[in-house]
């Protein structure tokens, strides 16, 4: 199956430089996707988050020889070593008859290579946490694999999981196994798993970051992002649509908050909106990082509009709720956006420069200039994931004289530019930080190009101008 290219995002912050793919097709036939799903586009109930119905998820274990020990022998050991486990059964029940935690097995030494083949190697590289690179060429031929479908009811959810993730781990370690989490698509080694899935724990509160994965890519001319795993725990995964690179770390943030907060058992008052306070989250490790990164102008509360989200290939098979920004005011979505991320993370000061450019200014802008036809080229060729452009471009003021603010690059054809205004305008009417706005390539007095890597090229003249500002102090 063809997945569309996404950046798989770190947790916690949206760290560029993954892609996603799955070990095993996630795209169901269309009927079986739509069948019983809420409308797009309406907003989501009041009330918990929470599914009511028995929460199932798939953990694997992937071999690349034959364990030492027999798998099923070590699940029965792993499962008899503490109460709490869930009951080993013959064959998965149907959701109805689910009222205590269970797990059905599949020793599987036949079609592992076939249908439930290791990620290869590319994705290993993104999705693969804690592995070796010896560890992944050998994953590469795993033809066994322990394939592990749990189930229990949603009121049991924390504790249930808990066990799960600990039987899961027992297993892979008696065993020599690496693990495969089949909602977040991703490889751990025990260690890994250990760290990230168990010990992040707290109160009996999982920190969501360490549970569930991010995946961003391009759709259309801007950017889609969503969770995937939060369906483990019986919620919805989140999505947050038409957004640029640039604010992907913001972003990042807001998913992994309301993630969070859902996961921490929060209720909406009103269908389609939710209060979100940064503060009020419980797990310290998920709250405090957030907290830390606030700006001094920070609300860091986020009225939230939630509706339910639309279906894309390669998403999660599960509830998607989509955050949507109509609470704020903005002529458009974007700027909408711009004014909730601003409010909630606080926004950089945006001093104005005001000077005349002299001969080396105009010299440099001249030769910034000469690039943009190459960078047209680039960017209709298609730029990475996670990269991105941005140009300086005159805007008229009132008094008739030039307030020149750097614009990310949306759409780039011939001589017009449209992108998102990043600055907020002091001496222009009409405009607002984050809005769509339409610029001429001819006019255009400098540019950045952002690569995924953080890498930075262009921008000479602000070391101009930084100096022309000293030399008047």
């Amino acid at each position: 199956m063809n997945l569309p290219f996404r950046l798989a995002l770190a947790a916690l912050i949206l760290s560029m430089g993954t892609s996603a793919l799955a070990a095993t097709p996630a795209t169901p036939p269309a009927a079986t996707q739509t069948a019983a799903k809420p409308v797009p586009g309406t907003p989501v109930p009041a009330g918990s988050p929470q599914q009511t119905g028995p929460i199932r998820f798939q953990f694997a274990i992937y071999y690349a020889k034959t364990p030492a020990t027999d798998p099923m022998a070590a699940l029965r050991g792993a499962l008899g070593k503490s109460g709490g486990s869930p009951k080993l059964l013959a064959s998965m029940p149907t959701p109805s008859s689910v009222s205590a935690p269970v797990v059905f097995a599949n020793w599987n030494t036949t079609t592992v290579l076939k249908e439930y083949r290791a990620p290869d190697m590319e994705s290993l590289q993104r999705f693969g946490r804690g592995i070796s690179r010896e560890q992944a060429e050998a994953l590469q031929k795993a033809d066994k694999a322990l394939i592990l479908d749990f189930a229990h009811p949603s009121q049991q959810s924390s504790a249930a999981m808990q066990k799960a993730l600990q039987v899961t781990l027992q297993v892979a370690r008696d065993t020599g196994g690496l693990l495969w989490d089949e909602e977040t698509r991703e490889v751990f080694s025990p260690d890994e798993w250990q760290k990230r899935r168990i010990d992040s724990w707290a109160n009996g509160l999982p920190d969501v970051s360490q549970h569930m994965t991010i995946h961003a890519y391009r759709s259309g001319e801007m950017v889609r992002a969503i969770t995937l795993g939060m369906g483990k725990f019986g919620l919805p995964d989140v999505v947050v649509s038409d957004f640029s690179w640039s604010s992907n770390r913001p972003m990042g943030s807001l998913l992994n908050a309301f993630s969070q907060a859902m996961a921490e058992g929060i209720t909406l008052a009103k269908p389609g909106q939710f209060d979100m306070d940064l503060r009020a989250l419980k797990h310290a490790a998920a709250r405090d990082p957030l907290l830390s990164g606030l700006k001094p102008n920070a609300a860091a509360v986020a009225r939230l509009s939630l509706v339910n989200g639309t279906w894309e290939s390669g998403d999660p098979q599960n509830r998607l709720y989509e955050i949507r920004f109509d609470r704020y005011k903005g002529p458009d979505r974007y700027a909408q956006q711009n004014a909730l991320l601003s409010s909630v993370f606080g926004a950089d000061e945006d001093p104005v420069t005001r000077l005349k450019h002299n001969d080396e200014l105009l010299a440099a802008s001249k030769a910034a200039t000469a690039q943009l036809p190459k960078l047209r080229d680039a960017f209709a060729k298609g730029l990475q994931p996670g990269e991105y452009i941005l140009v300086k471009a005159p805007f008229t003021t009132a008094a008739g004289g030039n307030e020149w603010m750097w614009v990310e690059v949306a759409r780039w054809n011939g001589d017009a530019i449209e992108g998102l205004l990043k600055n907020e305008p002091v001496d222009v009417q009409g405009l607002h930080a984050g809005q769509m706005v339409k610029v001429s390539q001819a006019k255009v007095f400098d540019y950045i190009r952002i690569y995924p890597d953080g890498r930075r090229e262009g921008n000479e003249t602000s070391k101009i101008i930084a100096r022309m500002q000293g030399a008047k102090k």
